[in-house]
């Protein structure tokens, strides 16, 4: 960026930036609403269009899957073809799937469109966070423009499924994607007119085959985890996806380190704080969407609620997401991220053993106190993460490793929602099956404890 370029941001930031950051932070609030609102349509959309609980799965987790396996590849790309050309092109894939989505005739059409969500939510994020910076070049005002925009990912968590409850007993799922289009035009007009367009690196490689490794590997070891127990885990095609995600892992682990510019390059998952971060942060997903899919689905299928108060019911949960990250940002920023990160982890194993304890009945004062506990230490958790990483690695090292924490996040969505759906189908007792998911995910939390305490290293920030 030249200097007039940036004299010219400055002189128009009274009025330009901050509806350019509300555009920006617009574009991935409609991501994340989309995700957490499907969470509650699922019955209905079964319902409807006749899917069963693999389908179902498919539903969600086609989005994550191509948002998990393109998002480093869409950084590459930004770089390449421009911020704003790729963020555009991003929103305005969104918003044509969300539009298709709404009049789906079939479940395998939803599904393809669920695929093409993904791809548009993968180009937004990186590009987004690059145009901000463009228009944030001093340092605090950029910090204050990146808190404004995180804190919409709370509020589109916390908002995600009451909003979508309401919309599928009002006026039926399919409203819930037509919700998209108004803030995607929205963001793309005012992108359009405002962004500004941050140089090219024009000699970035997009490493092809690590990025096909990444979504074969991704796809089939999600394809194996969702159809092995409708089709056998012995049967042929349950095996070959085995073996093909296997065979993916060494393929991406050979082309990273043969490539000039890999989308990962290997010797990062040498340091303590960015192994261990993108552990940490691929098991919080594994449970925070594994309650996602379990407990609208048990509510709407086996306790008789509503969408509506199937998603009420998260709220306890939800609101943390909302208001505790600014907190947790300020006390990280004082004693480093290792005591967050670890009593987010504990307090989230906590809630979740809480809620595996509760009755079966919604607003019980042992789930609302369950859902408390798991929402605040999700919301510790999960910045705390952010910051090790980052501050591990060098500041030109910085893109690439937030890309990888976001895809190591998005893969444990995915997996989330297969390991929870195949509990959920090996009891024959529906609250059985979520009670067995609910204590899976408070082990698999509590584990998070000493991965924070002492398997982060010292890192060069990390705290």
């Amino acid at each position: 960026m030249d200097m007039e370029q940036t004299l010219r941001l400055t002189k128009e930031g009274g009025t330009k930036r901050p509806l350019l950051l509300f555009g920006l932070s617009l574009g991935y609030f409609m991501v994340l609403l989309d995700t957490t609102a499907v969470s509650v349509a699922l019955p209905a959309i079964g319902a409807d269009l006749g899917g069963g609980m693999q389908d179902l799965q498919w539903v969600a987790n086609a989005y994550t899957i191509a948002f998990a396996g393109l998002l480093l590849s869409m950084g590459a790309l930004a770089d390449r073809l421009g911020a704003k050309r790729v963020y555009l092109g991003g929103l305005a894939l969104f918003a044509a799937a969300s539009a298709l989505s709404a009049a789906a005739p079939g479940i395998g059409g939803l599904i393809a469109l669920r695929a093409a969500l993904g791809i548009g939510g993968a180009a937004l994020l990186p590009a987004s966070l690059t145009l901000l910076a463009q228009a944030y070049p001093d340092k605090a005002a950029r910090a204050r423009a990146m808190g404004f925009w995180a804190a919409a990912t709370g509020v589109a968590m916390a908002a995600g499924p009451v909003a979508g409850g309401l919309l599928v007993d009002a006026a039926g799922w399919r409203t819930i994607f037509l919700l998209n289009v108004p803030p995607a035009v929205f963001s793309l007009i005012v992108t359009n007119r405002l962004a500004g367009n941050p140089p090219r690196a024009a000699g970035r490689g997009l490493d092809p085959a690590g990025q096909l490794a990444a979504v074969a590997a991704i796809a089939s070891l999600s394809y194996a985890l969702m159809q092995g127990d409708a089709d056998g885990w012995r049967s042929p095609r349950i095996v070959a996806a085995f073996a093909v995600a296997a065979a993916s892992v060494a393929g991406f682990a050979i082309a990273e380190a043969r490539v000039r510019t890999p989308l990962l390059p290997l010797r990062l998952l040498r340091k303590p704080a960015v192994a261990g971060g993108l552990a940490a942060g691929m098991a919080i997903n594994v449970a925070l969407s594994g309650l996602l899919f379990a407990l609208p689905y048990y509510g709407q299928r086996a306790g008789g609620l509503s969408a509506r108060d199937a998603g009420l019911a998260l709220l306890p949960m939800m609101l943390p997401l909302a208001f505790n990250p600014i907190l947790t940002g300020r006390i990280v920023g004082r004693i480093g991220a290792k005591l967050p990160m670890a009593a987010g982890f504990a307090l989230a194993a906590a809630g979740t053993l809480l809620l595996a304890l509760a009755d079966a009945q919604a607003g019980s004062a042992l789930a609302i106190a369950g859902l408390l506990l798991t929402g605040f230490g999700v919301s510790f958790a999960i910045p705390s993460v952010m910051t090790a990483v980052i501050a591990a690695v060098a500041p030109e090292e910085t893109g690439t490793a937030s890309g990888a924490l976001n895809a190591a996040r998005q893969l444990g969505a995915t997996f989330g929602v297969a390991l929870v759906a195949l509990v959920l189908s090996r009891y024959a007792e529906p609250e059985a099956g979520l009670r067995a998911s609910l204590l899976g995910m408070a082990v698999l939390l509590l584990g998070g404890v000493p991965v924070a305490l002492f398997g982060m290293g010292g890192g060069r920030r990390s705290g």
